[in-house]
């Protein structure tokens, strides 16, 4: 597949994105899908696993997770698994398809005593032929050049809404460090995953700002997890959003922002992750066509539902979509 040959933008203003997510909708989501055919082959969406290697007892306050300790969740705390245990799961998730192995930790950052276990899976699931991405909180320069000797090929770190908005959902972790940790993953020459989640409560102008964190980046994310909401009963936004039901964001509103993430970042991944199995297969297609291209597989995400193998087939035979294989994938920094 050949790129498009111009340069990728990151000087996108706030008005710019703005004015994207006014258009009508079925104007934004043409350009979308013209940008998505442009830069990515149609029709193919790659599969991802995500597998917790370290759940719960996180001392974050991120309000919408229920691994955080702040939270009132009832989720029981564990150690880091036994990399043996990871691998397996690596192997089942290639079974079923997946080409991307994800694995996320709930720490504010990893010790260096725990460096090697993790480095053991990252060339574990290397060995098996998928690409890795690893979250495991914030990250010095030393840990991040650690984790690119051992060919880890993505870091998660989401900047999870605007600039402004994102006191009011995070206290314990500014902004401003998420962006440090970006920025020693690129210096080690790791791709970037990078998104955030949509339907906390936040207004249009919020979603316009989170978009434009992410846009002008000094290199777009290689992957772009678009997350809706799971309210977790025990967490703050959780809690709230069962009193203010519409603070939730409509379905029209997601494949707005996915579209509008599209057109700013087009040879992301743009990944459809928390919040799908709540979606029906119609809003699920629509994203698509506005140029969503990766999802995650399986019955589980870090600790919430997710739609399940079967009947993710069973969505991908409807829609006439192809499974990705690993050597189509776009490597975004690579061809910027």
């Amino acid at each position: 597949m050949t790129l498009e040959s111009s340069p990728v933008r990151t000087d996108w203003t706030r008005d710019e994105i703005a004015a994207l997510f006014d258009l009508p909708f079925t104007e934004l989501v043409f350009r979308a899908a013209e940008v998505h055919r442009a830069n990515h082959p149609a029709n193919q969406v790659q599969r991802s696993t995500l597998l917790s290697i370290k759940t719960g007892g996180c001392p974050e306050d991120c309000g919408y997770c229920s691994q955080s300790a702040h939270a009132e969740t009832g989720l029981k705390a564990t150690k880091l698994m036994d990399p043996r245990a990871v691998l397996q799961a690596a192997a089942q998730a290639k079974d079923h398809g997946s080409t991307r192995f994800c694995m996320g930790a709930a720490w504010r950052n990893p010790k260096d005593r725990d460096m090697p276990a993790i480095v053991e899976m990252v060339k574990g699931v290397r060995a098996m032929g998928m690409e890795t991405c690893m979250t495991l909180g914030m990250l010095t320069d030393e840990q991040a050049k650690t984790l690119a000797d051992a060919g880890l090929d993505y870091y998660n770190h989401n900047i999870d809404t605007s600039p402004e908005r994102y006191g009011e959902v995070i206290t314990t972790r500014s902004f401003e460090e998420r962006l440090e940790t970006l920025e020693h993953v690129r210096e080690a020459g790791i791709n970037v995953c990078c998104g955030g989640i949509v339907g906390m409560g936040e207004t249009r102008g919020d979603r316009v700002g989170f978009i434009h964190a992410l846009a002008t980046l000094p290199v777009h994310p290689g992957s772009v997890p678009v997350n809706a909401l799971v309210p977790v009963k025990g967490t703050v936004l959780g809690d709230m959003l069962a009193d203010t039901p519409l603070a939730k964001i409509d379905d029209i509103e997601f494949v707005r922002t996915v579209a509008v993430a599209r057109i700013t970042m087009p040879r992301s991944m743009v990944r459809l992750s928390a919040g799908r199995e709540s979606m029906s297969d119609a809003t699920q297609a629509l994203c698509f066509l506005a140029g969503a291209n990766s999802i995650f597989t399986g019955d589980k995400l870090l600790t919430a539902g997710n739609a399940g193998d079967d009947k993710d087939a069973a969505l991908f035979a409807r829609l006439g979509i192809t499974p990705m294989a690993a050597e189509c994938k776009v490597e975004l920094e690579a061809a910027e």
